[in-house]
């Protein structure tokens, strides 16, 4: 049985913020994120918020840029996952990209690594989230086993 009739796709996550232009600002200046929609909109108390939604290009999957409402969401804001990586951000060039990011000011907490899914590197979003930037690495493969036979 198909849970589903038809496609199913994750559209939106929501990633709480301080502030909606500088994280704006960060997704898309820095990361390279579009702008897929800033419009005004209302909380469910008839209070003004804006939608905002940014994407990697390409991508199916946004980001909803969503301001703290209070102080419970104020609380998350920076630690969404717990002081986990929560986010993933795979790129096709991962030099280039981290030199990029890297020379628009994007913390990096550690120096890129080999991993069995890829090359990765932990960055900080503008709110203090951490996230993975992994890109294809080139398949190792040890060198033959020498044998050596009776001489």
């Amino acid at each position: 049985m198909r849970p589903y009739a038809g496609a199913v796709h994750l559209g939106l996550i929501a990633v709480v913020v301080s502030e909606y232009d500088p994280a704006i600002g960060f997704f898309v200046d820095v990361l390279g994120f579009e702008l897929v929609e800033d419009s005004p909109a209302l909380t469910n108390d008839g209070r003004s918020k804006r939608w905002v939604v940014v994407r990697p290009p390409g991508a199916q999957t946004g980001l909803l840029l969503a301001r703290a409402d209070g102080d419970e969401q104020a609380a998350i804001v920076g630690r969404q996952a717990a002081g986990r990586v929560g986010f993933f951000l795979y790129v096709e060039d991962f030099d280039a990209a981290y030199a990029r990011m890297a020379s628009a000011g994007v913390q990096f907490l550690a120096a890129p690594r080999i991993e069995p899914y890829g090359r990765v590197a932990v960055f900080l979003d503008i709110s203090g989230n951490r996230w993975d930037l992994i890109g294809p690495t080139s398949v190792y493969r040890a060198p033959p086993k020498l044998t050596f036979g009776p001489g």
